[in-house]
C-alpha cells in the first residue's frame, strides 16, 4: 500500500504534470502537422492534374496559337500562374513552418513575380480583341489589378525597402484578406472563362476540370485559413531586404 501511494505522488506530483502537458501538446502538434500534409499533398496533385487535363483539352479541341479565336494560351497561363502557382505563394508560410521568414517572404515575393510574368504572357493574345465587354473579362482586369497591387505593396512594406512594425503590423491583415479574396476572384473568373470556352461542347471534360478546380480551391482555402495550421511566429520576423 505504501508503494502504491508513492507511486501515486510521484506521478501526480508537479514535477510531471508539465511534462506531460508538453508530450501532450507535442502529439496533438504532430497530428496537425500530418493532416496539413495530407491535405496539401492532396491540393497539390489535384492542381498539377488540373493543369494537364487543361492542356489536354485545349489542345485536343482548339490546339494552341499566340493569335486567333480561341486564345489558347490564355486560360492556360492563367490557370498555372494565378490559381496553382498563386496557391503555393499564399501557402509557403505554412507548408515551411520550419524554414526561416525571411526565406519564405523571398520565395513569396518570386513566385509572384513568376505569377506576373505569365500573365503578361496571357493577355498578349487578348490584345486582339476589339474589347472587354463580358463578365468574364470585367472580373479578370479586377483580379489582376488586386494582385498587382498587392505584390507592390507587400514587396515595399515587407522586403524592400520596407515599412516600420507598427505600419507593417496595420498592413498585415488587409494584406492577407485581399490576397485570400484575389485568389478566390481568380476561382470565379477561372469557372466563367471555362464556361464561356467549352459553350457548345459536348465533351464533359471541361465540366470535370471545373469540378476539379472549385474542389482545389476549397481544399486551398482550408488550408490557408484554418488556425491549426497557422506558422508559430518566430524572433526573425521582420528581417527585410534593406537590413
Amino acid at each position: 500500500m505504501d508503494m502504491f501511494e508513492r507511486f501515486r505522488e510521484k506521478f501526480s506530483s508537479s514535477e510531471f504534470v508539465p511534462f506531460l502537458n508538453a508530450n501532450m501538446e507535442a502529439q496533438a502538434e504532430h497530428e496537425r502537422i500530418k493532416r496539413y500534409n495530407t491535405l496539401y499533398t492532396i491540393s497539390t496533385i489535384l492542381g498539377i492534374v488540373l493543369i494537364i487535363l487543361l492542356f489536354y483539352w485545349l489542345n485536343d479541341s482548339l490546339g494552341f496559337s499566340w493569335s486567333g479565336t480561341y486564345l489558347t494560351w490564355h486560360p492556360m497561363l492563367m490557370v498555372t500562374g494565378m490559381i496553382f502557382l498563386n496557391s503555393q505563394s499564399i501557402l509557403v508560410y505554412r507548408t515551411g513552418r520550419n524554414t526561416p521568414k525571411f526565406k519564405l517572404k523571398l520565395i513569396h515575393a518570386v513566385i509572384h513575380i513568376v505569377i506576373l510574368v505569365l500573365v503578361v504572357l496571357a493577355l498578349r493574345p487578348v490584345f486582339n480583341l476589339s474589347g472587354l465587354y463580358s463578365l468574364h473579362s470585367w472580373l479578370g482586369s479586377l483580379t489582376i489589378i488586386i494582385f498587382c497591387c498587392q505584390l507592390l505593396v507587400g514587396f515595399t512594406s515587407f522586403l524592400y525597402p520596407s515599412v516600420g512594425k507598427n505600419l507593417k503590423d496595420c498592413i498585415l491583415p488587409y494584406h492577407i484578406v485581399i490576397g485570400y479574396s484575389g485568389f478566390i476572384m481568380a476561382l470565379v473568373t477561372a469557372i466563367t472563362g471555362l464556361t464561356g470556352l467549352s459553350s457548345g461542347s459536348t465533351s464533359a471534360l471541361p465540366n470535370f476540370i471545373g469540378v476539379i478546380l472549385a474542389i482545389f480551391g476549397v481544399l486551398t482555402i482550408h488550408l490557408v485559413t484554418n488556425n491549426d495550421y497557422k506558422r508559430e511566429e518566430g524572433s526573425e520576423e521582420d528581417i527585410t531586404l534593406s537590413e
